[in-house]
Parts: structure tokens; sequence; C-alpha cells
């Protein structure tokens, strides 16, 4: 596992579990709506940025560097909590988006493409029909 030098608490770096890459995901969401913005990708420092700057940090897995949401953009994320999940592999970066999140120019980075779904009934199971 890759894992590059950073000054994070290593209190909060102990609890993370990274992939091989040394990254774990990161999901940004807008603080006052709920709504789920984009997946970034950070590791430790990009944590540690995003803590300690409260401006969302990511790594760039195709460019090998640094982000800071909006800093190219204006479409800037003003951070307003971080939180680990129960298992230490993820963050949820709740945040103030400014302008469109998605660099396609969307709101948020799950709305270009919609898979078709059977959408669920929590009534009915998939064998027996309505549940008892």
């Amino acid at each position: 596992m890759t894992v590059r030098p950073s000054a994070l608490d290593p209190a909060i770096a102990s609890r993370l579990r990274r992939n091989d890459a040394g990254l774990f995901p990161a999901i940004a969401q807008q603080h006052d709506t709920g709504e789920v913005l984009m997946l970034g990708w950070m590791d430790d420092e990009a944590l540690h940025r995003t803590l300690t700057t409260g401006r969302a940090t990511y790594w760039s897995r195709s460019r090998g560097e640094y982000w800071v949401k909006g800093d190219t953009s204006g479409h800037q994320q003003w951070v307003r909590s971080v939180a680990l999940d129960c298992d230490g592999d993820a963050v949820l970066v709740r945040v103030d988006q400014i302008g469109p999140a998605c660099h396609t120019g969307t709101r948020n980075c799950f709305v270009a493409d919609p898979l078709p779904t059977r959408v669920g009934d929590p009534g009915v199971t998939a064998d027996a029909g309505p549940a008892r």
C-alpha cells in the first residue's frame, strides 16, 4: 500500500482503511439539503488539508496530485463537517457547494446517466409476493 507522508493526526490516521494505492473514497454532500454531490478520492494528506483549511481537498488519481475543489473552476466546497464511516474506509464531507459540483457543469455528478432500476417495495418480497 502506498501511503504518502502526511501531517494527519495519527489518532485519525490509525482509524483509516485505505486501498492498495493508499486512498479512500470521500463523498461530498450538501450540508443543508443532504444532496449527494460527488465522490472523490483522498489520502491522509488530502484529509489533513480538508480538516485544517476548511476547503475540500482531493487526490487526483489521473493527475497524481492534490486538488482543492474550486481552485480552477471557482466552484468551491466549503467544509462544514467531516465524518468517518463505521468501517473507516470512507469519509463523508458535508460542504457548502458554490456552483456546480460536477466538472460537466451539473449540480451533482449523479444526474447524467440514471440506470434502469426496478423500484423496491418494503412490503413485497421478491419470491413470495406481499410480506405478511
